[in-house]
């Protein structure tokens, strides 16, 4: 019992110890800085103090040194970067600082962190306790709520001008309010440290944004030759990541809108609602989500709720608009990989590579989120790692493209070779049945061009084709001696079958006819036509005018036998009336035409249901009309 006894008093006694050597450390004074000293600066965190004045503290409403209460308690960055996350709190910050060489200098406190809305410097000639106002040196007021040019120094951190004298030393009070995060990451350095840095970062600033604008405006040139949505979605998200970055490194309010106090304040939450539009629309084109999927309505959901949320932000307030559209940013990448992990296992390959450029951006965006919002430190430093993290993405973004162009590639290679293959077997046909007197390419024009010589209705050749044929087999039969005859074929009354049941029974009329051609007409070279209306052709090389009489009796003979079934169930009979012409010495095509149709015409008159020869001083056919009767 003794023993446990002593055990909670010594603890208490630690404890007790703890606590009082904690209140003895916050109230102790900033210790001063030696300026001269290079590690010292470098260990700037540890002579750091700073005070959190909330809402309805005197701390913060003063606005001025002298306006704060005689005693604060001031708390030590104990080495830490001053981090702090959303809050309505004004952070009053002190540093001590001291030149311990025998020559006067020249330094410059640093706050590493452009997006401030208030940032006020003063600088006290010796940093004794109390502040009276002859000793305060005039204010540096900047941040984004004032104008760039009030910086005093022509760059996108704040930078303020300390000289000090051999021994002399000097109070640097800060006071920073903002309406977002709070990152105050402070530093010390030498007008040469400076240069230095700023060279070193311009180089890498230049080489990333840089890359960025070549390869947005490299998908833009190809969007714009190939016509493919993709490129400038991609194009796109290139530039407006470019923007959101450029913004929250303050060099848009540095170069763009200098004067502009608003835009320096809208511009970063605006940048990043555009962000996620452009990702939603590149990833909907990219992964070829298939219309009507639930991956395509959620990603066209996300880009509408985007493209919303760019209007949104330019209503309400910076506090409520950045935190919105960060979480949807996140919502938008998140199902970006659930959507690009599903097409990979469904077979989608260039979706690997873009889940894999996604992965890398997901770690590098919480990191640098977390450092915006003020849960971790080194600022400066996530910022480039997130321009490495973004640049190895555009990168592997882009692989990606470089990919889906292969495999789209390879697809149109496998069409094209299938096409091919079997463009040759037809061809292979058709030359066959042209005595090969025609290379591959001319079968396939051939082809081609067949398609525009067929009747819609009936199947058979139409006119334009019989006008191209015509001429061909009458020099044919000129040259050879070889017989040719022309049968003009017409259906008989078929106005009055339109005008009685309708042009769509009439259609199935025409149907018919052309079924009994092409039954008739076996001949490889006997061509069936129709040329217009109801009327019909036959092309019959080496065929004389009884050839062709015999082939049009079996014609009008099958045509009269065939019933019709008219709408209402009523059955009729369709008779055909024809005119044959046998092509003369001497005689042109135009001739030929002409002469069918007059026997056609004759046949006509003569009753119908009928065949005329023209070549021959005869009557029609009674036979034919007879067994009509």
């Amino acid at each position: 019992m003794l023993r446990l006894w002593n055990l909670l008093t010594a603890c208490f006694l630690a404890t007790a110890c703890l606590l009082f050597s904690g209140q003895l450390a916050a109230m102790e004074p900033c210790p001063a800085l030696d300026a001269a000293s290079p590690d010292a600066r470098s260990a700037i965190n540890h002579h750091i103090c700073f005070y959190s004045a909330r809402p309805g503290e005197p701390a913060h409403s003063a606005t001025a040194p002298e306006d704060l209460p005689a005693e604060l308690a001031w708390k030590s960055a104990r080495g830490h970067d001053l981090v702090f996350s959303h809050t309505d709190s004004v952070y009053w910050i002190q540093l001590n600082v001291r030149n311990s060489s025998t020559e006067s200098g020249l330094w410059y406190p640093k706050l590493h962190y452009p997006l401030l809305d208030e940032v006020t410097f003063w600088q006290k000639s010796r940093y004794q306790s109390g502040y009276s106002p002859e000793d305060v040196r005039p204010p540096l007021a900047t941040g984004d709520l004032f104008p760039f040019a009030t910086r005093g120094i022509d760059y996108r951190y704040y930078l303020l001008p300390v000289t000090l004298n051999a021994g002399e030393s000097r109070a640097i009070l800060i006071r920073v309010h903002s309406s977002g995060a709070l990152n105050v990451p402070l530093g010390l350095m030498t007008p040469g440290e400076v240069v230095a840095e700023s060279n070193h970062l311009t180089l890498v600033h230049g080489l990333f944004y840089g890359a960025m604008l070549v390869l947005a405006a490299f998908n833009l040139l190809l969007f714009f030759s190939s016509g493919t949505r993709y490129y400038f979605y991609n194009a796109f998200y290139i530039a407006s990541l470019g923007m959101f970055l450029f913004a929250m490194g303050g060099f848009a309010n540095q170069y763009f809108w200098p004067n502009s106090t608003a835009l320096a304040n809208l511009s970063i939450p605006l940048t990043l609602a555009v962000c996620a539009l452009a990702m939603a629309l590149f990833g909907s084109s990219f992964l070829e989500v298939g219309p009507g999927t639930l991956s395509a309505k959620a990603l066209k959901s996300l880009a509408t709720i985007a493209a919303g949320a760019v209007t949104v932000t330019l209503i309400i307030p910076y506090t409520k608009s950045i935190l919105i559209n960060t979480a949807l940013a996140l919502v938008v990448i998140v199902a970006l990989q659930v959507i690009a992990y599903v097409r990979w296992r469904q077979g989608y390959k260039p979706a690997f590579w873009y889940l894999a450029a996604w992965m890398v951006m997901v770690i590098g965006a919480l990191i640098y989120a977390m450092a915006a919002f003020g849960y971790l430190g080194d600022y400066p430093a996530r910022e480039v790692m997130m321009q490495a993290v973004v640049g190895g993405q555009v990168i592997l973004l882009n692989y990606a493209l470089v990919q889906r162009w292969r495999l789209l590639n390879q697809k149109l290679l496998d069409v094209e070779h299938q096409a091919r293959t079997e463009l040759e077997l037809k061809v292979h046909e058709r030359t066959a049945q042209l005595r090969n007197t025609m290379r591959e390419l001319e079968q396939a024009n051939r082809k081609l061009a067949s398609i525009s010589l067929n009747d819609a209705l009936t199947g058979l050749y139409n006119r334009r084709h019989m006008d191209n044929l015509l001429p061909e087999l009458c020099r044919e039969a000129r040259r050879t001696g070889n017989p040719l005859s022309l049968a003009l074929i017409d259906a008989d009354h078929f106005k009055r079958i339109n005008d009685t049941w309708g042009h769509d029974f009439g259609d199935q009329c025409l149907k018919q006819i052309a079924g009994i051609l092409d039954e008739h007409v076996k001949r490889p070279r006997d061509v069936a036509i129709r040329f217009g209306g109801e009327e019909f052709a036959l092309l019959l090389p080496g065929t004389d005018l009884d050839g062709a009489r015999t082939l049009c009796l079996a014609i009008l003979k099958a045509m009269r036998k065939t019933p019709l079934i008219a709408p209402g169930n009523e059955t009729f009979h369709l008779t055909l009336s024809a005119g044959i012409a046998e092509l003369a010495t001497g005689q042109e095509p135009s001739d030929l035409f002409r002469k069918a149709d007059e026997a056609l015409y004759q046949a006509k008159g003569a009753g119908r249901d009928q065949i005329v020869l023209a070549n021959r001083v005869s009557t029609p056919d009674q036979s034919t009309a007879s067994s009509a009767n």
